[in-house]
């Protein structure tokens, strides 16, 4: 059974995606930690719910300590075979990188790679350039995540066509519910 870290800064959505379908043995993995650099954040009370442990780490709790080198060992000590950015809106550091190369995974809501990508672009941000741009198409990219934003290795793409009457809101319903269906594909590819 493979062991997943999760890295959430929100409410957690991949992660009841990726809890839902292990539950539903849709493959065989656990989460065994959450780490959140938000203290509101949502996924706690869903860690909570779960009974998985769950950490809040960022700089107003620990100031003086290095935050890449503190959620590396938290990871390595749950001995995490895979780390999945569950709307992490923190850059990933070269520590972590180094640590588990290739095992940390992120969903980005358009087809990468493309000028939807990169500093700035994530959530809502991408489906209004996605409309006013006045694309056919968009979609779900899974990718391993590197140095740069949204240009790690693709996992796997899902596409979906734009109707004529999309909207922002209409766009980002669609493509949450692709999202669910890609990160479940993507982990049955991973642990196969």
């Amino acid at each position: 059974m493979k062991k997943i870290g999760i890295l959430a800064s929100y409410n957690g959505s991949g992660f009841e995606t990726i809890q839902k379908a292990i539950q539903n043995n849709e493959f065989d993995a656990k989460v065994v930690v959450i780490i959140t650099n938000n203290t509101n954040a949502g996924v706690l009370q869903k860690a909570q719910s779960y009974n998985i442990p769950h950490f809040i780490i960022n700089d107003k709790r620990y100031p003086n300590e290095n935050l890449d080198e503190k959620i590396t060992k938290l990871l390595l000590e749950f001995e995490c075979d895979y780390i999945f950015l569950s709307g992490y809106m923190k850059k990933i550091e070269s520590k972590l990188l180094s640590a588990f190369p290739n095992k940390i995974i992120n969903t980005h809501p358009a087809i990468l790679p493309s000028i939807y990508g990169g500093v700035g672009m994530y959530g809502r941000f991408v489906h209004e350039a996605v409309i006013k741009n006045g694309e056919k198409k968009s979609g779900v990219t899974i990718h391993y995540v590197n140095e740069v934003y949204d240009e790690g290795e693709k996992i796997l793409v899902k596409e979906l066509e734009l109707t004529l009457n999309e909207t922002v809101d209409s766009l980002e319903t669609r493509i949450k519910e692709l999202e669910k269906e890609a990160i479940v594909e993507a982990f049955k590819k991973l642990l196969a």
